[in-house]
Formats: C-alpha cells, sequence, structure tokens
C-alpha cells in the first residue's frame, strides 16, 4: 500500500522546501513527472501518481528513447504528489541537498491493465507517457533485489537514438538550466553546472526571485 512515512522520516520540513507528506490525487489521477537532480551525483527522478502518492525510481543515466537502451531505475520512497511542482534547491546537508529541476511533465495511462498497483507488485508496468518531452510507449520491470528495475522505451514513433536529455536540457516549468536555478534558489552553482550539457539555451527572461521564492508551476493537472 502506498506510504508516505518513510518520506516523512527523511526530511525536516523546517529546513527544507520540499513538499509535506500529504496523500492527495489529480483530477485524471495519473499525473507523470521527472525531475532532474543535481545531489551527491546526477540522476532523473521519474515518478508516476498511483493510489494517492508518486511511486519513484531514480534513473541514473536519465530515460532513453531508443529501445535499445535499459536504463537502470532504482526504486525510491513515494513523494507526495504536490512533490511534482517542487523546483529548487534542497539546503545541503539535508537528504537529497541539491538542485531539482522539473524536466518533464504530464500523464500516463496504463497498458494491459487497470490496476497498477498490482502490477508494479507483480513487476511490470506497461505504460503510454503523454508529457512535454516524453511521449509513447514504456515498461518498467522489476530484476533483482526488490529495488533495482529496468525503464525501457517500446519501439514506436517516438523512438529516436538521439539522446534526449541533451536535446532537451531545462526546466519545462521555468525554461532554466540546473545552474541557473541553484543561482536564482541560492544554491551551489558549480556543483549544480556539473549536471548541464555543455550547450544550453541562454536564459530567456525568467525573472530571478529571491532566496526562499516559491517557483511558478505549470497547473494544468493540478492536485485536487
Amino acid at each position: 500500500m502506498a506510504s508516505l512515512t518513510e518520506y516523512k522520516k527523511k526530511r525536516k520540513f523546517d529546513k527544507t522546501p520540499e513538499p509535506g507528506p500529504t496523500k492527495k490525487h489529480t483530477r485524471t489521477r495519473r499525473l507523470y513527472v521527472i525531475q532532474k537532480h543535481r545531489a551527491t551525483a546526477l540522476h532523473y527522478d521519474f515518478r508516476l501518481e498511483v493510489d494517492g502518492v508518486l511511486k519513484s525510481w531514480a534513473v541514473p543515466k536519465g530515460p532513453s528513447l531508443d529501445p535499445k537502451v535499459k536504463r537502470l531505475a532504482m526504486q525510491v520512497e513515494d513523494h507526495p504528489v504536490d512533490y511534482a511542482k517542487f523546483e529548487g534547491v534542497i539546503p545541503e546537508g539535508e537528504y537529497g541537498g541539491g538542485t531539482v529541476m522539473v524536466w518533464d511533465y504530464g500523464t500516463y495511462k496504463p497498458e494491459e491493465t487497470d490496476d497498477v498497483e498490482a502490477s508494479l507488485r507483480k513487476g511490470e508496468l506497461k505504460f503510454t507517457l503523454d508529457g512535454e518531452k516524453l511521449k509513447g510507449s514504456w515498461v518498467l520491470v522489476r530484476t533483482r533485489g526488490g529495488r533495482q528495475w529496468l525503464l525501457i522505451k517500446h519501439r514506436d514513433y517516438y523512438t529516436t537514438e538521439e539522446d534526449v536529455t541533451e536535446l532537451a536540457p531545462v526546466s519545462i516549468l521555468t525554461r532554466r538550466s540546473l545552474a541557473e536555478i541553484a543561482e536564482d534558489e541560492g544554491g551551489d552553482i558549480k556543483k549544480a553546472a556539473t549536471g548541464d550539457p555543455k550547450k544550453i539555451p541562454r536564459r530567456t527572461g525568467v525573472k530571478r526571485r529571491k532566496k526562499g521564492a516559491k517557483a511558478k508551476v505549470w497547473h494544468s493537472n493540478r492536485a485536487s
């Protein structure tokens, strides 16, 4: 059963700007988000809304649109649905300390099942993504040890051998790079910059906010 107990245990909410452990759901109940996270190492947090929480996997190399490429996805604790809106800086010394970007956002549709929770317990979930950057058919397959999965793209119209993380490196919400988010939110710019590709778009006029100010978010799939 989905639970936010582990999420709550790992965080001090008087020190981190991350949302609290509240279960809720969106109108579609099928929110999907990927957050690019430069903590100790760069990784991409892949999240699917299931039973009022975001089931979450850390994907070290990010998603691939090439069906021949199987990406390691380590399952981590469930996150609250409100986490899908979070873009900013987790303070150094706190769990997951570093810069977080909302890299992609949208909805998903399970394939061949109406019970996502049951499919995950069995160790295989097929689904279709309808995000801004990722679309089409995918599968999550558990391999061993319980937490270790593979994220694989199915062959379809959206298949390509090009690296989507290089082609589309910036925030879907604010068009900022990791370094720009760190700069705006009072984080470690140099550390965050190591998670950015060599060539990124110029700043597009996003106003810099004072430290502690909340990021502007996309509300097309607001939680209710």
